[in-house]
C-alpha cells in the first residue's frame, strides 16, 4: 500500500443517541465536520492538570510549547487523561466501542504569540487510511477569539484533500491552505477550561496570532477505530499507541500499557505527528 492508496473520505457515524452525544449532534458533526463544547474536568479537577502541564512544560522549557507530542504512552498523566470514561464515551458515539488513541499533543500560545497555525487538514498529513480519526481538543485554559482559539472552516471534512501552497516564517508550519475562507465563515472553537470539542481529521481548520495577555493552552488527543492501518513502516514506529477502550482483534496496534514514569526528563522524544 501507498500514499497514493489513502483514502481520505468522510464516513458518517450513525445518527441515534448515544452514550454522550445526541441523534442531533453526531448529525452535526457528520454535516459540518465538529461539534463542541462538552463539560467534562470540574474546577478542581482541570486546576490539577494544568499544574501538571505547567510542570512539563517547564521542564522541556522552550521547546515545551510546542514540543510535547505524542506522550500519550510515556506519561502516567497524559495516559490516563487519554484513558479517561468521560472522553471515551464522547469519542465511542462517532467512532464505535473498539478505541485506539495513537496521537497527542500539549499546544500552548503564550501571551503575544505572533506565531500561527496555518489552515490544514490533518489528515493529509498522516500515514493513514482510512481517515477515520476522531480529535478531541481539551481546553487547559480558557479559548476564544481573543486569546487564538482553534478556528474551524464548517463542512470542508468532506472535500477530500485540498490544496496547500508554503507558509511564511511566521508559520508554525511551512505548508497551509491558502484562501481557506472561500469555502465559508470561520467557526471559533471557544472553549472553557475542562471542555473539549471533536473534529473530524479532514476538517480545514487552523490558529492565528495569539495578541491577547492570556496564555491559550489545550490538549490533542487523536482517536480511531482499530480498522484504521498505519501504511508507512518507518512512521510506524514512532506511533505508539493505547488500546484506549475495547480491542483490536487484529493485532495491527500494539497497545502500551499505562507507564510508571512521569517525568518527562527521564525518556525520550517520541514521535512529532502535528499541531493545531
Amino acid at each position: 500500500m501507498t500514499v497514493q492508496d489513502i483514502d481520505l473520505g468522510f464516513r458518517p457515524a450513525p445518527e441515534r443517541d448515544g452514550k454522550r452525544l445526541r441523534a442531533d449532534q453526531i448529525a452535526h458533526y457528520n454535516a459540518r465536520g465538529f461539534v463542541q463544547p462538552f463539560d467534562v474536568f470540574g474546577v478542581q479537577e482541570i486546576a490539577r492538570i494544568r499544574a501538571y502541564f505547567d510542570r512539563l512544560m517547564a521542564d522541556l522549557g522552550e521547546a515545551g510549547d510546542y514540543g510535547i507530542n505524542c506522550y500519550q504512552a510515556r506519561m502516567a498523566g497524559i495516559w490516563d487523561i487519554a484513558t479517561d470514561p468521560r472522553i471515551l464515551d464522547h469519542v465511542e458515539d462517532i467512532v464505535g466501542p473498539d478505541i485506539v488513541c495513537w496521537a497527542s499533543a500539549i499546544l500552548s500560545k503564550k501571551p503575544g504569540d505572533t506565531r500561527e497555525v496555518p489552515w490544514h487538514q490533518d489528515a493529509s498529513f498522516w500515514k493513514l487510511t482510512p481517515a477515520r480519526t476522531v480529535t478531541v481538543w481539551l481546553a487547559i485554559d480558557d479559548a476564544d477569539a481573543e486569546n487564538a482559539a482553534m478556528r474551524f472552516i464548517p463542512g470542508t471534512h468532506g472535500k477530500g484533500a485540498i490544496a496547500t501552497s508554503a507558509m511564511g516564517e511566521a508559520s508554525v508550519f511551512h505548508k497551509g491552505i491558502a484562501d481557506a475562507e472561500r469555502y465559508g465563515d470561520p467557526f471559533v472553537n471557544a472553549l472553557k477550561a475542562g471542555q473539549i470539542s471533536l473534529h473530524a481529521d479532514m476538517l480545514v481548520h487552523g490558529s492565528g496570532p495569539n495578541r491577547s495577555a492570556r496564555r491559550r493552552c489545550g490538549l490533542t488527543l487523536r482517536y480511531c477505530p482499530p480498522e484504521v492501518r498505519i501504511i508507512d513502516p518507518d512512521w510506524a514506529r514512532g506511533v505508539e499507541a493505547i488500546i484506549a477502550r475495547g480491542g483490536d482483534a487484529s493485532g495491527h496496534w500494539r497497545h502500551h500499557p499505562r507507564p510508571d514514569n512521569d517525568d518527562i526528563l527521564a525518556t525520550r522524544s517520541p514521535h512529532v505527528v502535528g499541531n493545531n
